[in-house]
């Protein structure tokens, strides 16, 4: 109990601290970078005092010469630290509007330059995603969760389509990551964190340009499938090793 307590308190007093940096970075970082290094430091604080190791797989696999769209699992809120810490490379979050609405955290969030989507208007929603295509081809990479919310029993859910039109959109290669163990962790329903073990996986990228228009729905499927076939596999190595 007392280390639950310990680690909300320094999660809480670190992350008040570091908006505040990262707000006034912002002034000198015009480009954003400044601001997301700030947020990698929150990170990494928050995985030191959590106890959580990460193991990174498959770093040859990143090409930081052009710009991506990184799709990722979600298994939990701890999966914001872990690739923030973890995955070496600039991006932008592509993250739900409530998130913007906290105090100090989301005016750093706009210092970075995230971009903010509201998913129950889809004006809006689909404006955000233009603005998001807009950053791509300007050089900028982005993060999004295919899965649109957090897993309910750590399992992999139904992608939506958004983050494939924005690819698309932008003519960009989309990278998918995967994440395993972040779920036992910190599970959806609870804000207790567990101390353990954390695999990231960086898989080949995609090549939109390699499917059609007409073939949206199999690039969504093939993507799909290459997280889930990684991220079982993650799984079995983890429980043949128990």
């Amino acid at each position: 109990m007392i280390r639950y307590l310990f680690i909300f308190i320094w999660t809480i007093i670190s992350t008040i601290t570091l908006s505040l940096v990262a707000i006034c970075t912002a002034f000198f970082s015009r480009n954003g970078n400044g601001p997301h290094e700030i947020g990698r430091r929150w990170g990494k604080s928050i995985l030191w005092v959590s106890g959580i190791r990460i193991q990174v797989k498959g770093i040859e696999n990143l090409d930081l010469s052009k710009p991506s769209v990184f799709m990722c699992n979600h298994q939990s809120n701890f999966d914001i630290p872990v690739l923030f810490s973890a995955l070496p490379a600039q991006f932008r979050w592509i993250a739900k509007a409530e998130l913007f609405k906290i105090p100090l955290f989301g005016r750093a969030m706009r210092g970075a330059g995230y971009i903010s989507i509201e998913r129950k208007e889809r004006r809006k929603a689909i404006q955000s995603l233009r603005e998001a295509a807009e950053k791509i081809r300007s050089g900028v990479s982005v993060m999004i969760f295919p899965e649109g919310t957090r897993s309910l029993d750590g399992n992999i859910g139904e992608f939506k389509k958004g983050g494939f039109f924005l690819a698309y959109d932008a003519g960009a290669q989309i990278v998918p990551i995967v994440l395993n163990g972040t779920w036992s962790i910190m599970s959806k329903d609870s804000l207790a964190i567990r101390p353990g073990n954390v695999t990231l996986s960086i898989l080949p990228s995609v090549n939109v340009t390699d499917y059609s228009k007409a073939d949206k729905s199999r690039l969504i499927v093939d993507v799909r499938e290459r997280i889930v076939k990684e991220f079982e596999s993650n799984k079995a190595l983890k429980e043949g090793n128990q």
